[in-house]
């Protein structure tokens, strides 16, 4: 806890890790998706095409359904929101191996898996947490929260290819939706009486001006500009780093473990990003970590494709992976507060998500037409630049540090 010291209050950690622990879950499963393209593919004959296009649906999906979860959880809370998404996520999974068409595979893992898994994600949990504590530990506790994602994605990736080497990847599936159950004892912990939320004022007009009001902000509409290219960057590669290891010849161990590296480092920058939130403007962090990406690709296309070269730019990329996540939502907090931040934060998830569905979609395109992701990396680069640069207008208040006695 010296660590952070703004979260010296035990109800604060519970809350933070209860979430947490939910997206360790929620998002562990969905980052791996990615592993199940070659078996689906080999065992349905689908193609690679539409099997993109299912998981580009979810993508847009997931994102689609955050500001709806977020508007409908900061009416009635977040237990009931939570609680049918994770029933929802249960079923889409569970229905996914009976699938054989590539319209079935659209409505189970392209529609009801992603508004399962992303009624659970960020845009409840961090409104449901940022409501139960003092602004001084929000920042922190994003990290944190983000943080639980990718360790999901560091547990669950090899445990899921491993899984699938020896129960198949119907079996695998079935296994994740007993698995998301546990979240059900996690959301009762998070909700529960001893965790008031914190009361924020309801701003004159209610959730219909607080949003119309947002989408004429200059600022939050340059902040869904550059969360689009993180979400067409996160997207191409969970969904087609797998077939990119393929295709540089290595075994699809790599893949699962690059994976894991990414979720593991992501672990260290979530943290860091959400300590940082309390020090530097948000909209600097967002910059480094897009200008990142673009000098990172680019070092990936001119290396050797050996085994340590993934594992070395799955580590370098991991480190932003979502720890965009951190200062993007202290951003909308900062321009607008905390009543509304659920569906405020979740709309601008749905601008991530949209970069997403194209990240997946375009990403199969291209290797159909060209056999391989070339044109793909290069965009991703020039995406990445260009969030580098758009952030920076954004107006946000600047940090004020505490003055020593």
């Amino acid at each position: 806890m010296a660590f952070f010291p703004s979260m010296n209050h035990r109800g604060v950690w519970i809350t933070t890790l209860m979430a947490s622990a939910i997206l360790m879950i929620t998002m562990g499963t969905r980052q791996s998706m990615g592993l199940y393209v070659g078996p689906l593919n080999t065992d349905t004959g689908l193609g690679i095409v539409a099997i993109s296009l299912a998981m580009a649906i979810g993508q847009f999906v997931w994102g689609a359904i955050q500001p709806v979860a977020g508007a409908f959880a900061d009416k009635y809370g977040p237990r009931p929101v939570l609680l049918t998404g994770i029933f929802i996520l249960v079923i889409g999974t569970a229905l996914t191996p009976f699938i054989s068409s590539s319209t079935g595979l659209i409505m189970t893992m392209g529609i009801l898996s992603a508004i399962g898994a992303g009624t659970c994600s960020f845009s409840v949990l961090l409104g449901a947490a940022a409501q139960r504590m003092p602004t001084e530990s929000r920042g922190a506790a994003s990290g944190i929260i983000n943080a639980g994602g990718s360790l999901g994605q560091f547990v669950f990736a090899p445990i899921i290819q491993r899984l699938i080497q020896s129960i198949g990847w119907m079996g695998t599936m079935w296994s994740m939706a007993v698995v998301t159950l546990l979240a059900i004892p996690l959301l009762n912990k998070l909700t529960s009486d001893t965790h008031a939320p914190v009361k924020a004022p309801d701003p004159e007009g209610g959730l219909k001006k607080a949003v119309a009001d947002a989408l004429h902000n200059p600022s939050y509409l340059l902040l869904h500009l550059g969360f689009f290219t993180c979400g067409f960057h996160i997207a191409f590669l969970v969904t087609h780093l797998p077939t990119e290891v393929g295709l540089c010849g290595l075994s699809p161990a790599v893949a699962s473990w690059s994976l894991a590296i990414i979720g593991l480092a992501n672990i260290a920058g979530s943290l860091y990003a959400g300590s940082c939130v309390n020090v530097y403007r948000s909209k600097y962090v967002l910059a480094v970590m897009y200008a990142s990406r673009a000098v990172l690709i680019a070092l990936y296309l001119v290396a050797p494709k050996t085994e340590w070269t993934f594992y070395a730019f799955a580590l370098g990329l991991g480190f932003t992976w979502l720890a965009t996540v951190p200062p993007t939502a202290a951003i909308v907090g900062k321009l607008f507060g905390v009543r509304y931040l659920a569906t405020l934060f979740g709309l601008t998830l749905l601008s991530h998500q949209i970069g997403g569905f194209l990240g997946a979609y375009l990403g199969g395109l291209a290797l159909t037409i060209n056999g391989d992701y070339q044109w793909m990396w290069w965009a991703d680069i020039a995406l990445s630049a260009m969030a580098a640069l758009i952030n920076l207008p954004i107006k946000e208040a600047p940090i004020i540090k505490p003055q020593l006695a």
